[in-house]
């Protein structure tokens, strides 16, 4: 799986996201064509090399001939929804939108679809957002974390005059995300950088283990003496999974005791539960007060979908409290192999520890197949899928 890291060791911002797909192998006149998809004319795009504190990389600039459109929430939807962008170009650019529109009204009292965007609704910010979503297609980025999120200090000018750094849509933007201190004193992490992470990042912490493949640099307008003013981007393959020094990963267990609630509602919960971002999710037979039968139900996630999960099992059971504490998991190495045996080919599951292989694991459905295919018990497939396994084990 192909996943990236953003790490925003001196905030993040649209240009700078942009700027450090290019400098990982974004083509820029494939970047220009899809954003010409947009009814938005009178636009270009340039990138080019600079550098901060003597490390090089990409500046992503935006130049356009409108004037700053004060659009609605609304007005980019259609804006999206009417050009020939992809369908999930699409759905990434407008759930980024929402996010930041989200944050906007809470801060302004207002309906979601009535938010007015100013700086955002310029076609610069547009444009940052909307070819984020294109340079994380087009690189075939699966998964993407960050790290926390350095917010800095001071003043911003906005179109509602001064405002604290960071702004107020910021902070709204990043409730439940680890933040960092900064000593610099400016506009670290702005709102549309804020919404371009809150919501394309499975996880904020430390570096997920991956084969690194490339490292990208998206280079900031300003230049900081305290720190280089970039973005950097490490794009590689892995699972995505945190590790601790000590090679175990740090999680939360959610918990509740249901005792009275239907139980068909459980296969809808615990499809709900996945889709937000549960890892495992499991139910266990316990026995409660007046010797009732019940169910404990536990799902295991990473502390920012804590919010989520919470949230789906309020809604969807009849519990009044729900339980939360860390807890560690270490998981072996894992990764696919194809054997050959008398009845064809079939995947393997390995994993190792300390990079040794101890256990080996027949893939279910290319046993099941095989079996169906060749009228032959299904055990003697996963059989000689399992003895070419160990002999590929024994042969590394």
């Amino acid at each position: 799986m192909k996943i990236a890291y953003f790490d925003c060791f001196s905030g993040i911002s649209g240009d700078m996201v942009l700027g450090a797909l290019i400098d990982s192998g974004l083509d820029v006149k494939t970047l220009q064509g899809e954003l010409n998809k947009l009814p938005v004319k009178g636009f270009s795009i340039s990138a080019s090399r600079e550098a901060r504190h003597h490390i090089s990389g990409t500046r992503f600039k935006v130049k356009f001939k409108e004037s700053r459109h004060h659009r609605t929430f609304s007005d980019i939807k259609n804006l999206i929804n009417k050009s020939k962008l992809s369908a999930k170009v699409k759905e990434l650019s407008a759930a980024i939108f929402l996010n930041l529109a989200k944050a906007e009204a809470k801060v302004h009292g207002c309906r979601v679809d009535n938010v007015h965007f100013h700086e955002v609704g310029a076609v610069d910010s547009i444009v940052d957002i909307v070819g984020t979503a294109v340079g994380i297609e087009q690189l075939g980025i699966e998964k993407l974390y960050s790290s926390p999120l350095p917010l800095g200090s001071g003043w911003v000018e906005t179109s509602h005059g001064r405002m604290p750094a960071p702004a107020p849509a910021t902070l709204e933007l990043l409730k439940g995300v680890p933040v960092a201190p900064s000593s610099v004193a400016s506009e670290l992490t702005t709102p549309t950088g804020a919404a371009i992470i809150k919501t394309l990042a499975q996880d904020f912490g430390d570096m997920p283990r991956m084969k690194i493949g490339s490292i990208g640099y998206g280079i900031g307008d300003k230049d900081f003496k305290e720190i280089p003013n970039m973005l950097r981007l490490v794009i590689g393959q892995g699972s995505g999974e945190k590790v601790r020094a000590n090679g175990h990963s740090p999680l939360l267990m959610i918990e509740t005791n249901i005792d009275d609630m239907n139980p068909q509602i459980y296969e809808y919960l615990m499809a709900r539960l996945f889709k937000k971002g549960a890892i495992e999710v499991f139910l266990i037979p316990i026995q409660m007060k007046k010797n009732r039968p019940a169910v404990l139900l536990k799902a295991l996630c990473s502390e920012n979908k804590k919010g989520a999960i919470m949230d789906v099992i309020f809604e969807e059971t009849t519990t009044i409290g729900i339980r939360a504490y860390e807890v560690d998991r270490c998981c072996l190495e894992r990764s696919m192999k194809e054997v050959s045996t008398s009845y064809g080919k079939v995947g393997v599951k390995i994993s190792e520890r300390d990079g040794k292989p101890v256990n080996i694991r027949p893939e279910y459905e290319d046993c099941k197949k095989i079996a169906e295919k060749k009228t032959v018990p299904l055990k003697q497939v996963m059989d000689a899928a399992l003895e070419a396994g160990y002999n590929l084990k024994q042969r590394r």
